[in-house]
């Protein structure tokens, strides 16, 4: 994610998101997500700023590539705030505590699936009977 100064006009900022989308093929990445937030109020001020234009890129990649990205952040006047985020290992942790809470849940004795099995086998007992 990025921040651009305030007084970037919208055109300059999609010519910035496309020149860092190229970048990142170029080096061997791919972009799996473009999200532009627009022109959004500052949590706090930097450099004497209070808004800025908030972008977001997904990327994937070796990681060599966001080396050159973050370079090319740090000596571009337009970009006033970075932060790059690695997530492959956050989002494999989420996945696995997802499926073991939904394992969880279809254990339960509350759950619509268990009371089914109970009044089946209760049912087929009463056939049988």
């Amino acid at each position: 994610m990025y921040i651009a100064a305030p007084e970037t006009a919208d055109e300059d900022v999609a010519k910035l998101n496309e020149a860092i989308q190229q970048q990142i093929e170029r080096d061997g990445g791919s972009v799996s997500k473009t999200e532009v937030m627009g022109k959004r109020k500052l949590a706090y001020p930097i450099k004497k700023k209070t808004e800025g234009h908030y972008t977001l890129f997904e990327i994937e990649g070796s990681g060599q590539e966001i080396a050159e990205l973050e370079r090319r952040f740090r000596v571009n006047d337009t970009v006033i705030r970075f932060v790059t985020v690695r997530v492959d290992e956050t989002r494999k942790t989420a996945a696995k505590l997802t499926a073991k809470r939904e394992k969880n849940q279809n254990r339960r004795p509350g759950n619509s699936n268990f009371r089914q099995t109970e009044d089946s086998t209760a049912n087929d007992a009463r056939d049988n009977q």
